[in-house]
């Protein structure tokens, strides 16, 4: 991808229908190595003239209007130049919610989805005793806001170390009408936390400071450093949930972590030196390891 300070289309004209403007978008994020230059084209659009996505489809003839236009190559100069489409429209969706993203917060994924399939498997609605849940750096607040959306009688307070990205958050549980079951607390990790859980659960920083180096320029230039970087291994704040973790763990209760690829052997180790039971990994879409889960033991071994 081209690092440019203008963006210019000469394919992209004033008074262009829908299907013309997105064929000549496409085309142009195409030539610039965006991954993926249709969709990228559909979502900006859809979002500048404030439609859903299959709005475009249903009216491919629709001219669009000079307001719309100025507003959609404000928007595609942003894309091409390498700032994340979520970023670009201060949207992105995750588990079926809509979620507001800033520069202050990561991006939600698909795979992080993966952390709120394995953790409802835990529980039924019908359970009588509340379910205590803590998430330690929520960022945008998907994981608490989607596990508040699914269990009906919840308790989670979601932490982060980070103000900006806790007014991110606030404003996602308000606006997905789960603000009554979620508390939100500033502190980096523990520090801030009191009472024990049924669940702690995190998308820690997995990423390396070698990896970090390689990342693709879209996440290395755009979203938050601190949120991404763990250290030389991409392990130290797995090694602080571990430890720290099972002092606010109820006896039987779990711990759930995202983690990065080939990751296992070092989380497992950590696990198992501070004496957890029931060890296990899930992979994400692509077959990767991505969430380690390990239990608190009821009582002592021996």
């Amino acid at each position: 991808m081209r690092n440019r300070e203008s963006v210019h289309f000469p394919g992209i004209r004033y008074m262009m229908n829908i299907s013309q403007l997105l064929k000549e978008t496409a085309s142009g994020f195409g030539a610039e190595g965006l991954p993926t230059p249709r969709l990228d084209a559909e979502v900006l659009l859809a979002f500048s003239i404030e439609r859903e996505r299959h709005f475009l489809y249903a009216h491919p003839a629709k001219e669009i209007s000079g307001a719309e236009m100025e507003r959609f190559r404000s928007l595609v100069a942003r894309r091409m130049k390498g700032e994340p489409v979520a970023y670009v429209t201060g949207k992105k969706e995750f588990w079926s919610l809509v979620f507001e993203v800033t520069p202050d917060v990561l991006i939600p994924r698909p795979d992080t989805e993966i952390l709120v399939e394995d953790i409802l498997k835990f529980f039924r609605q019908g359970r009588e005793k509340k379910i205590r849940i803590l998430e330690i750096g929520t960022g945008s607040g998907a994981i608490s806001v989607a596990l508040a959306s699914e269990l009906k009688n919840v308790s989670i307070t979601a932490t982060d170390f980070s103000p900006n990205a806790l007014a991110v958050a606030e404003k996602n549980a308000v606006s997905n009408n789960v603000g009554e079951k979620i508390s939100f607390v500033c502190g980096d990790m523990f520090e801030s936390v009191e009472g024990t859980f049924d669940i702690i659960v995190s998308n820690p920083p997995y990423i390396s400071e070698c990896e970090f180096a390689l990342l693709d320029p879209e996440v290395r230039e755009y979203e938050p450093r601190r949120a991404l970087v763990a250290g030389l291994e991409g392990t130290e704040f797995h090694r602080i949930l571990v430890r720290d973790g099972k002092r606010f763990l109820e006896k039987g209760g779990r711990l759930v972590m995202e983690m990065g690829a080939g990751q296992r052997s070092a989380i497992e180790k950590m696990l198992k030196e501070h004496d957890y039971c029931d060890i296990g990994f899930a992979s994400d879409y692509a077959g990767i390891e991505r969430v380690a889960l390990a239990k608190k033991r009821r009582s002592p071994v021996g």
